[in-house]
C-alpha cells in the first residue's frame, strides 16, 4: 500500500468533533491513568512472593552449601597405601544455625520456661545436610574407608570423648568425625571452646540434632538418633562408631544407637568410665583396625603341672584382676593333671570367672576344666597331642589362644597390649597391605632371659630407627621378632595354630614310613626344661620363617613375670635323666632346677599402657623390628630368608620325600595347612 493510502486510512478513523473544529494541541489531556491501588496490590503480590521462595528456600534441609558454609578442598592424597589422609580446613562443619533453627530455640526457650516437653512431631535435620554433603571426598560411599566416627548427647560424655578424638585425629591415620546428638542447645562453637577445641584439633563436626529437640519426648528424641545415625552413615560409611558408656551419657541415645547398630552392622566400641587412662591407646590404631574391635576373641589355654598348686592359684588371682574392658571376657581352659591335691580343687571351686566387676546377666562361668584320667606318665608325643587337641579356633581368622604357664604371673594392663598389638600388626591397614600376617606366629608377654637351648643368657637387639642410616646410635629396647617360641605367655594365631595342628599330625604319619626319623625332625635343640610341643612350633617357624614378637625388657616387667621359686620340669621329661642331654644324671637336672629357680624375676609395675610402651605408643612397622634367628643372634632379613629357604628345602627332601630340584609332584601352599611341605602324605 502507498503512503497516501495509509494516510487516508489513518484520517478515516480519527474522531471528529461535530461540534466544531478540533482542539488544538496544546489542550490535548492524557488517558486516564489506573487507580494507584492496583499497582501497589502487584508490587504487594511480588514481594509475597520473593519471600516465600526465600523462607521455602532457606527452611528445608539443603542439598547443598549456603553462603555461610563452603565446601572444603580436600588435596588428592600421594602415594601408596597407607598414606595420611587430608582433611579439611578445621572447624568448616561448624556453621551457625539457619534462621529456621533460630526461631525454633525461642520457641524451645518459652516450652522449657513452662516445663513443657511433650512436642513429638516429624524430625527434621536442619544443620545436618551441609557438613554431610562438605566431606565427599572422605570416600563415605565405600564399605571399606577411614572414617571413624564418634558421637554423644551428653555434655559430660562429649567432654569425654573430644580429647580422644582430638588425640586421634592429630595421629594422621583416619578421618575423625565427631557427632552431636540429643536436645542440648549449645553451639558446636561453644561446646568446642568448653572443652578446649582449637583449629589444630583435626576432626569434622555434625550438628545432627533434630529440630524442638528441647520439648521432644524420649521417644521422639530416640527415634531422631536412629535416623541421624542413618543419615551419618548413609554419607559417613563409619568404621566404628565411638561413644561413652558410662552413666553419663543419655538413655534415649544409647537405645537409639544401639537399634541403628543391628540393621548397619556397623562396629560398636563403648568406652568405659575413665576410658581416657585405660583405654587411651585406641587413638593410636587405625580405621581397619578398630573395624575389628568387636570381632577378635582371645581365649586362654592354662597347662597346669603336678605339684604347682601354688603357682596356678596365683596365676588366676592375677588374671582376676586384669582389665578386659577392651572386649569380651575370655574363656579359661585349665589342662589339669591327674593328681590334683585338697587347696587347688578347694581354690577352684571358689574361683569366680569372669570378675565379679565385669557384668554378667546369665551368669555364664567361662571356665572349662579337663582332669586326666591315665595317671601314667605321658610321652612327648602324647603331650603334643594333649596340648593341640584342647584348642581349635572357631573363626581361623579371628579367634586366637593365649598359652600361659602355671609359673607366670600377669600384670592388669597385659590384655589391652595384646589386643593393640594383635589390632595393629595383624588387622591394621599396613598389616593387610604388607601381609604382616603371613609371617606372624604369635605375641609374647615376657622376654626369655636365657636361649631357648638352656644354656647361654640372651641379649636382646637393640632397635635402632630406620632414619639412622650412618648406625652411629646404638638403639634403645623396644619391641624385637625372634624366631624362638615361648610357653610361658605367648599369644598364639588361630590360623597358625591351625597350621601347627596339622604339621604334627602330618609329622606323626611320617614316622610310621622311617625306620629312621631323619635328623631335621629327631633332633632336639630346645632344652628339656620347656613343654615338648615347642620343638615342633620352632621346626615350623623354622620352615616357614615365621616369627613371635617379643617386648623390649622396659616393657615385658609391665606385662608378666615367670617365678622360678616352683619351677618343676614338664611332665614329660620329669622321670627322664636329662633335661639338656639324653646321658645327662640326676645332679645335673637339679642343677638345671636351681638355675632357673634362682634367675631373676622381673617385678610387674602397674603403668598405663602408652605410659609403658616406648614413644608414647608409637608401633614402628612390623619390617623395621630387629629379627633374631632362633639360635639367639640377630640376623639381616635377607640372611633370614636365605636360612629359611635353605632349611625349607631340607625338610622337604628328608621328611617329605619332595623331588626339590623339578618340584614335580608337589602341592601348592594352602593357608593353615602344611600339605606342601609333605609330598608322602596325603
Amino acid at each position: 500500500m502507498s503512503d497516501e493510502e495509509l494516510g487516508k486510512k489513518d484520517d478515516d478513523h480519527k474522531p471528529v468533533n461535530s461540534a466544531g473544529p478540533r482542539r488544538s494541541t496544546s489542550s490535548w489531556q492524557p488517558s486516564r491513568v489506573p487507580p494507584p491501588r492496583r499497582s501497589l496490590k502487584r508490587v504487594g503480590l511480588v514481594l509475597a512472593i520473593a519471600v516465600f521462595i526465600y523462607l521455602f528456600v532457606h527452611n528445608i534441609p539443603v542439598l547443598g552449601p549456603n553462603d555461610r558454609m563452603r565446601r572444603p578442598v580436600y588435596p588428592s592424597s600421594q602415594g601408596h597405601l597407607p598414606s595420611r589422609p587430608n582433611y579439611p580446613p578445621p572447624g568448616a562443619a561448624m556453621h551457625p544455625p539457619n534462621p529456621a533453627a533460630q526461631a525454633q530455640t525461642q520457641t524451645q526457650a518459652l516450652a522449657l520456661n513452662a516445663g513443657e516437653r511433650d512436642f513429638n512431631g516429624p524430625i527434621k535435620f536442619l544443620n545436618l545436610a551441609v557438613s554431610l554433603q562438605a566431606i565427599s571426598n572422605t570416600r563415605g560411599s565405600q564399605d571399606k574407608n577411614r572414617n571413624v566416627l564418634f558421637a554423644a548427647a551428653s555434655l559430660k560424655s562429649a567432654a569425654t570423648l573430644l580429647p580422644m578424638a582430638c588425640q586421634m585425629g592429630e595421629k594422621l591415620k583416619n578421618y575423625v568425625h565427631f557427632a552431636l546428638l540429643g536436645q542440648s542447645r549449645i553451639s558446636l562453637e561453644q561446646l568446642s571452646e568448653i572443652n578446649g577445641i582449637d583449629k589444630t584439633c583435626i576432626i569434622i563436626f555434625h550438628d545432627a540434632r533434630p529440630d524442638y529437640a528441647g520439648i521432644s519426648t524420649d521417644g521422639r528424641l530416640e527415634k531422631s538418633v536412629f535416623r541421624g545415625f542413618h543419615h551419618l552413615n548413609a554419607y559417613i560409611h563409619p568404621q566404628a562408631i565411638i561413644l561413652d558408656a558410662s552413666n553419663d551419657e543419655e538413655t534415649f541415645f544409647t537405645r537409639g544407637v544401639k537399634q541403628h547398630v543391628k540393621v548397619s552392622k556397623t562396629t560398636l566400641i563403648e568406652l568405659p568410665r575413665l576410658a581416657s587412662k585405660s583405654l587411651s591407646w585406641i587413638t593410636m590404631l587405625d580405621s581397619a583396625a578398630l573395624r575389628m574391635w568387636n570381632k577378635i576373641k582371645i581365649d586362654i589355654l592354662i597347662q597346669a603341672t603336678p605339684k604347682s598348686s601354688g603357682s596356678l592359684i596365683r596365676l588366676l588371682r592375677s588374671l582376676g584382676a586384669a582389665d578386659y574392658t577392651s572386649s569380651a571376657i575370655p574363656h579359661i581352659t585349665i589342662e589339669l593333671p591327674h593328681h590334683l591335691d585338697a587347696s587347688t580343687k578347694r581354690f577352684l571351686d571358689s574361683f569366680a570367672w569372669p570378675p565379679s566387676y565385669i557384668p554378667n546377666p546369665t551368669n555364664e562361668r567361662y571356665m572349662s576344666l579337663k582332669h586326666r584320667l591315665s595317671p601314667r606318665k605321658l610321652t612327648e608325643e602324647e603331650t603334643s597331642t594333649r596340648f593341640l587337641e584342647s584348642f581349635w579356633p572357631v573363626q581361623p581368622q579371628q579367634s586366637h589362644v593365649l598359652v600361659l604357664s602355671p609359673h607366670t604371673e600377669v600384670a592388669p594392663q597385659f590384655f589391652n597390649y595384646l589386643k593393640f598389638l594383635l589390632l595393629e600388626y595383624r588387622y591394621s591397614t599396613s598389616a593387610e597391605f604388607h601381609n604382616w600376617g603371613r609371617h606372624l606366629f604369635g605375641i609374647s608377654l615376657e622376654q626369655p632371659l636365657v636361649t631357648i637351648d638352656g644354656e647361654q643368657p640372651f641379649s636382646p637387639p637393640l632397635f635402632r630407627e630406620p632414619e639412622d642410616i650412618s648406625g652411629q646410635s646404638k638403639g634403645v629396647p623396644n619391641l624385637f621378632l625372634w624366631q624362638a617360641p615361648t610357653s610361658n605367655a605367648v599369644l598364639l594365631l588361630g590360623e597358625k595354630w591351625m597350621e601347627l595342628h596339622d604339621f604334627v599330625s602330618r609329622t606323626m604319619q611320617v614316622k610310621e614310613n622311617f625306620d629312621v626319623m631323619p635328623t631335621v625332625v629327631s633332633e632336639k635343640v630346645i632344652s628339656k626344661q620347656h613343654p615338648s610341643w615347642m620343638e615342633h612350633a620352632l621346626r615350623l617357624a623354622r620352615v616357614r620363617g615365621y616369627w613371635f614378637i617379643y617386648p623390649g625388657n622396659e616393657v615385658a616387667q609391665h606385662l608378666a613375670t615367670v617365678h622360678g621359686e616352683l619351677y618343676n620340669i614338664p611332665e614329660e621329661y620329669a622321670d627322664s635323666k636329662a633335661s639338656v642331654a639324653d646321658d645327662a644324671g640326676d645332679g645335673e637336672i637339679e642343677r638345671i632346677k636351681q638355675r632357673v629357680r634362682l634367675a631373676p624375676e622381673t617385678p610387674l609395675a602397674p603403668l598405663s599402657l602408652l605410659d609403658t610402651l616406648p614413644k608414647r605408643g608409637y608401633l614402628w612397622p612390623l619390617s623395621a623390628l630387629p629379627v633374631t634367628a632362633w639360635e639367639g643372634v640377630e640376623v639381616d632379613s635377607r640372611d633370614f630368608r636365605a636360612h629359611t629357604n635353605e632349611f625349607e628345602l631340607l625338610f622337604k627332601g628328608t621328611v617329605g620325600e619332595c623331588d626339590v630340584e623339578t618340584g614335580k609332584g608337589q602341592k601348592g601352599y594352602e593357608a593353615s595347612s602344611t600339605q606342601d611341605l609333605f609330598c608322602n602324605v596325603p
